[in-house]
């Protein structure tokens, strides 16, 4: 009777402790990889889809023993968004550690925009950045812009994005850098334009940002930033055209090489102001916070010109009269 009871004992414990030493080879055993993986968890997907992704890539061995080491580790609690970089040898239990270890952050890659750049140089950084996933690479200027806000204040994208630097996880699709870049920008000019100063000739708050732009490419200095929006102030104010160089340079677009020439004041552009009055159609370039203010905040002065003084310090010159312009281009710029 006793060795009858035993056999039906061992009969009923064998198959489970097979399967319990098979499960622990599974599941502890490392696997190798060719090159390290790139696993993707999108916000609120759950460990069976995870399993299901990396048992599909060979990454490992079973989709099942991932799934019970994550119940048993409390991984289908705890598993967080984000990009993470597998290294090519890891076992199954290892990994899932590794997903659910709190101080392992999703892998991030930066992205920095140069306050003053185009948004086109800002697309080719995005579009350069290996880390990212690039949904809109192929698209137009005016296709991204309107999938970002179809009520946009123009259908042109210049200006109208942040320059900072930017961290996402790696993986992320490159729409979300634009679209946080986009919100960003909106909040300053918001609030920029709420506390400007109410005297200012402009409209709009795309109009501030407009003047921005130009604000921040004339400007060599920071200090020098509130004389330089009085001085476009003042002219817009007397009707004066704001004869500004850099305007100029990018209603030349890819003509433009280094140098500007007098045919090239001279040739009518929709964004040259020597040959047409008022603001650019669009902003030149991608403002700072600080050109922001600037524009929204000019000196209280006459100013109507400025030089670079070409001495070293990025300072300018300011003058209230041509004739007091044309003496500091004489000292400044033609050393006389």
């Amino acid at each position: 009777m006793f060795k009858k009871l035993l056999k039906i004992l061992l009969g009923f414990t064998l198959p489970f402790v097979l399967f319990g030493g098979v499960f622990a080879t599974i599941l502890l055993m490392q696997k190798d990889i060719p090159q390290d993986y790139r696993l993707r968890v999108e916000k609120g997907q759950g460990l069976a889809a995870v399993a299901a992704q990396l048992a599909n890539d060979n990454v490992v061995y079973s989709k099942l023993a991932m799934q019970l080491a994550g119940k048993i580790n409390g991984l289908d609690k705890e598993l967080r968004a984000g990009s993470y970089k597998i290294p090519t040898k890891m076992s199954t239990w290892e990994l899932v550690e590794y997903l659910k270890n709190k101080r392992q952050r999703p892998d991030a890659t930066t992205i920095r925009i140069i306050e003053g750049m185009r948004f086109k140089d800002m697309r080719k950084i995005i579009n350069e950045n290996p880390d990212l996933q690039h949904d809109t690479a192929d698209w137009s200027d005016e296709k991204l812009l309107a999938e970002i806000d179809p009520d946009a204040p123009s259908q042109y994208p210049e200006g109208l994005f942040f320059p900072d630097s930017y961290e996402t996880d790696q993986g992320s699709s490159d729409l979300q850098v634009y679209r946080a870049a986009y919100k960003i920008m909106q909040q300053h000019l918001n609030e920029v334009w709420e506390n400007r100063d109410k005297t200012l000739p402009y409209k709009n708050p795309y109009e501030l940002l407009i003047m921005a732009s130009i604000v921040e490419k004339e400007t060599g200095h920071p200090d020098d930033r509130r004389n330089v929006a009085s001085v476009f102030r003042n002219r817009l104010e007397i009707g004066m055209r704001l004869q500004t160089d850099p305007t100029v340079i990018y209603g030349m677009g890819d003509m433009y090489n280094g140098n500007i020439r007098r045919k090239d004041l001279e040739t009518d552009t929709p964004y040259n102001t020597y040959t047409r009055a008022g603001l650019t159609p669009t902003p030149i370039a991608l403002p700072s916070r600080a050109a922001l203010e600037a524009a929204a905040h000019p000196h209280e002065s006459k100013y109507l010109y400025f030089v670079a003084k070409l001495d070293g310090t990025n300072r300018s010159y300011f003058s209230t009269s041509l004739e007091e312009h044309n003496n500091a281009v004489r000292k400044y710029i033609l050393k006389k």
